[in-house]
């Protein structure tokens, strides 16, 4: 009787509680399928529409180009995808791989490995500042990172001298940019480590889950007694070591630190990171999804480039800047849509 009273309590209540049609709930379950799969099917059907409709789509040759070059912005990206999950953006990453090829550059004449680890330390030590001003100055990260965006590049400038710098290529410095193993490029052999390794920090680690936990609540993750200021921190520090690796295999590929390079290389890696299904609100997102957001990014200009060969299209490089703007307004309007239905779903 008494559990029959409580039934008859609760029933009301439940019954005031709308409840998702079933339309709606399957179109919630259709949006969360084209939020994690949407990207790969694209990519996979870029990659059939280029194979039948391009001789040498598919050559080795020109698969290893694509992601030997693409190296650079995949690893900018994957360091935008844990800034990006704990709810902040760093706009200064172009400028900071701009201005660690110049210290590359000038490092070049003792070899590989100083270059690289001069060049890599000169730009984490960027990406610790900008953590720093974010955590414990609480600027806003789109604030902080602009102000490093012009800080880095006056320093590219200043060191480089307003002018390229030639890179020493006698003691092995150009190994990175531009040999390989087998036939597979050094550079997309480390694009694909990086991420792999990204992937096993996000999932399998306490950093990881407190980048996630950041992300979805801050003072919540605060509340836990979760270190917030100090993974923001390494965040930021994180992307600027990645950035300047990507510096690094951006004057080893071309030979020369380039202070002027860089431009627009924060919008291809928030393109890519939002691509792959990462929310800007943080708190959500995947390093696997990142990747094959860079690839499709790659992909689609590796094919603009096949139409410009033959004569189909004429797009000279500044379109591709306009291009990337404006496919990044599109991922993120539908982003948004999916989000609102998802959350109008009640799941």
């Amino acid at each position: 009787m008494e559990d029959r009273a409580e039934r008859q309590k609760e029933a009301p209540l439940s019954a005031i509680t709308p409840q998702p049609t079933r339309r709606e709930s399957s179109r919630v379950r259709a949006g969360q399928l084209l939020q994690r799969y949407g990207v790969l099917v694209a990519l996979a059907l870029l990659v059939l529409f280029g194979s039948l409709r391009y001789e040498g789509f598919l050559s080795t040759y020109n698969v290893f180009t694509v992601l030997g070059y693409n190296s650079m912005f995949g690893l900018v990206a994957l360091g935008m995808a844990f800034v990006i999950m704990t709810g902040g953006i760093d706009l200064s990453v172009g400028s900071v791989a701009a201005f660690a090829s110049v210290i590359a550059a000038l490092l070049s004449p003792f070899g590989l490995w100083p270059a690289l680890l001069g060049a890599v330390a000169a730009a984490t030590l960027l990406g610790l500042i900008n953590g720093v001003v974010v955590a414990y100055l609480k600027i806003l990260p789109f604030v902080a990172t602009l102000a490093m965006l012009l800080a880095a590049r006056g320093l590219a400038l200043l060191f480089a001298g307003n002018q390229s710098v030639s890179v020493d290529s006698e003691h092995g410095f150009t190994t990175l940019g531009q040999g390989n193993i087998g036939g597979v490029p050094f550079t997309a052999i480390l694009l694909f480590v990086a991420f792999a390794v990204g992937a096993v920090v996000l999932r399998s680690t306490r950093f990881g889950r407190h980048v996630l936990a950041v992300g979805g609540n801050e003072e919540a993750a605060r509340l836990m007694g979760l270190p917030v200021e100090r993974t923001l921190v390494w965040v930021y520090v994180l992307s600027g070591a990645l950035a300047g690796l990507a510096g690094v295999i951006l004057a080893s590929q071309f030979g020369a630190g380039q202070p002027t390079e860089g431009l627009g290389w924060e919008l291809t890696a928030i393109a890519a990171v939002v691509v792959g299904g990462t929310l800007l609100t943080g708190g959500s997102g995947s390093i696997g999804s990142t990747l094959v957001g860079v690839l499709l990014l790659g992909i689609i200009f590796n094919i603009l480039n096949f139409e410009n060969g033959r004569g189909t299209i004429s797009l000279s490089a500044y379109w591709q800047s306009v291009i990337r703007g404006a496919f990044l307004l599109l991922v993120v309007v539908l982003q948004n849509q999916l989000t609102r239905r998802r959350a109008s779903g009640g799941g």
